[in-house]
């Protein structure tokens, strides 16, 4: 029964710890060439993943989730959470299905295998629920016309004349890039960090 008990303190403090890493991380935020200032590339999915590979897929989801919370409770939101349930249900799905697939095989291999599928469901995803429903959303909640959010990637980017091609030419490259990055630097840091996290 102690024993169970200090598995739980040791698995809670474990999450709570790379949660808290997860929301200071998004303070930290990356514009890219191509895409409109609205999107920015934050890196707090790195210990979201790292959580989910060292401790399983669903701890990974709990981060997500308590990162998002904590931005919300602490800085507010001026998407009326809309925002932050995207962050949250497309990071989880960038997590788990990564952690997922992972967690058959553990190995570099399986890990390789993981994060390029979990960057193509959260691509998809984020083009899907950005065309029909996140920039309706916003265009209404602040005001502007959709067209707004169409002329900001216009300036970067000379392939967006619409709603469908920025989302092809500015959503969809902007998250593979994102993949691409949060892996390249996750899997070197799990390889130091997961003998503590085994612990």
């Amino acid at each position: 029964m102690a024993t169970e008990r200090k598995v739980n303190v040791r698995y809670l403090t474990k999450t709570a710890v790379l949660s808290v890493l997860a929301f200071l991380i998004m303070f930290i935020e990356v514009p890219l060439w191509f895409a409109p200032p609205f999107l920015k590339i934050d890196f707090s999915d790195i210990p979201a993943l790292i959580g989910a590979f060292a401790l399983g897929p669903m701890t990974g989801v709990v981060i997500e989730l308590i990162k998002n919370v904590l931005n919300l409770a602490l800085e507010g939101t001026t998407t009326a959470g809309v925002g932050e349930l995207a962050n949250f249900i497309v990071g989880s799905l960038f997590v788990f299905t990564a952690a997922s697939i992972y967690e058959k095989g553990k190995s570099f291999k399986s890990a390789i295998i993981g994060l390029i599928a979990g960057t193509l469901v959260m691509t998809v995803v984020a083009a899907v629920a950005n065309y029909f429903f996140l920039l309706p959303f916003y265009s209404k909640l602040y005001g502007l016309p959709i067209d707004s959010f169409v002329e900001m990637g216009a300036v970067l980017n000379k392939y967006v004349v619409d709603v469908k091609s920025l989302v092809i030419f500015a959503i969809t490259p902007f998250n593979i890039v994102k993949g691409i990055l949060i892996s390249a630097i996750t899997i070197p840091l799990y390889k130091r960090i997961s003998p503590i996290l085994h612990k």
